[in-house]
């Protein structure tokens, strides 16, 4: 039996134990406390851009509906109907006019309205089920520049008071197209791995695996010619490789922001200017032509000058802005998840821009990559681990007791680039969700000595 007592203990000063990873009952109380909580990020409103455009998906174990409304608004249901209880449609997406569940007939229409079941003169009048009867809405559901949000939870923080100083990040990615928007383009990457949830998004917010994690493809990509195709697309691959074997002095420099809820990002990664944005660049050099004009100079200058990288909101979302990348986190078990990854278009920007997040995509995110079948594979590795004999804790010490707070801006840092000040923060959020304590008792019990 699983108390508030013994969730709490299981998160102390610089170290958690492994059952926060491995233990079934853990992971059934996270869906329900954590997952059946927290806003969560289901995708993007480009996903469904026409009526009754509809994609299928989970909120934690909750099976559920994004549907674009007749009036172009997005409606979240769940993916169940209330006749007998089987879930309505199997399709991952489509276009539809009407939803009608394979088992009986029951029909409904995009809002979830009960339209029709068969055979109607089957129930007395007072037992209509037209009368009651529909596909249930998910309690809460917002969308914030084209992201899709929901909650199970009927009460609790406002989506933009969950967001915090994270709602930057997603303006971040969205005000670098010229017409300000995005659009997901293409389909997803799906992934799935034997270990937890959480090591996705502890591990990119970590600073010191690169080297020894991507070693092979770090190896590769130096052998690898400097010269590369007109559009750039190739070169980004292998400078993105290249990258992850920076020496230690750039890896100390990076900033690792945090913020309330468990969230946070990435800074000032990046010293390749021609991975990112190059002056002479001739891709480059049309897009801030075209946000200049879009933003005028200095705008335009202020929103190309931000260097973030993965940017993170607990518990499901971990995202980058110069490329466009967006991961979901989907559990299925204590030691099984899966990974969604999606690439957006920058409106108005040169299809080149989308070429470059395409092949930037297919390194780190895609099916082939040679880096994230690296960090796939060191997530079962943890999972194995963490289930042997021996030593019962996981240390997230470094960097411990050197985080800088500054509570103007509701972001702390960590004192060196390499901190583990991401993975502490995250966990003082899951204590909170798993216990029901306040943000300060979570402190108190995630980071006592710092």
């Amino acid at each position: 039996m699983w108390t508030t007592e013994r969730i709490a203990d299981l998160v102390q000063s610089g170290r958690v134990h492994r059952d926060a990873y491995t233990d079934p009952g853990i992971f059934d109380l996270e869906m329900e406390r954590i997952f059946g909580r927290a806003w969560l990020l289901l995708g993007h409103d480009s996903q469904v851009p026409r009526a009754g455009d509809f994609v299928t998906t989970q909120m934690g174990r909750q099976p559920v509906l994004m549907v674009r409304q007749r009036d172009g608004g997005v409606a979240v249901l769940f993916n169940r109907c209330a006749h007998r209880g089987s879930t309505v449609c199997s399709a991952a997406k489509g276009t539809v006019t009407q939803f009608v569940c394979p088992y009986h007939g029951w029909t409904y229409g995009l809002d979830g309205a009960l339209l029709a079941v068969p055979s109607p003169e089957g129930y007395a009048e007072e037992r209509s089920p037209q009368r009651r009867l529909g596909l249930a809405e998910v309690p809460r559901a917002e969308v914030y520049r084209g992201f899709v949000f929901a909650s199970l939870a009927a009460d609790g923080p406002s989506l933009r008071d969950f967001l915090g100083p994270l709602i930057s990040s997603f303006d971040d990615l969205v005000d670098r197209a010229p017409e300000g928007e995005v659009e997901v383009a293409g389909g997803v990457s799906r992934h799935a791995y034997d270990g937890n949830w959480k090591f996705v998004l502890e591990n990119h917010l970590d600073t010191i695996h690169p080297r020894y994690v991507h070693a092979s493809s770090i190896a590769a990509a130096n052998e690898q010619d400097d010269r590369s195709p007109t559009d750039g697309a190739g070169e980004v691959g292998v400078r993105q490789m290249r990258q992850n074997g920076a020496p230690n002095e750039l890896w100390e420099g990076i900033g690792l922001w945090v913020a309330g809820g468990g969230h946070g990002y990435m800074a000032d990664y990046h010293d390749d200017e021609k991975l990112v944005a190059a002056s002479d660049d001739p891709v480059h050099v049309e897009y801030q032509k075209r946000m200049e004009a879009a933003y005028g100079p200095e705008r335009a200058r202020e929103i190309l000058a931000v260097t973030r990288w993965n940017s993170i909101v607990f518990p499901n979302v971990s995202f980058m802005s110069q490329f466009g990348q967006l991961r979901i986190v989907r559990p299925l078990a204590a030691g099984r998840t899966v990974l969604d990854t999606y690439v957006f278009r920058l409106k108005g920007a040169p299809e080149a821009m989308f070429r470059r997040a395409v092949a930037f995509a297919n390194v780190v995110n895609g099916t082939g990559s040679p880096v994230l079948t690296d960090d796939l594979e060191v997530y079962e590795r943890l999972q194995t681990g963490l289930g042997a004999d021996g030593n019962e804790w996981v240390d997230t010490g470094r960097g411990f007791g050197r985080d800088v707070r500054d509570g103007d801006n509701g972001l702390d840092r960590g004192g060196t680039g390499t901190s583990e000040i991401a993975v502490r923060n995250q966990f003082r959020a899951w204590a909170e969700y798993m216990t029901g304590a306040g943000a300060a008792d979570a402190a108190d019990m995630a980071v006592a000595a710092e």
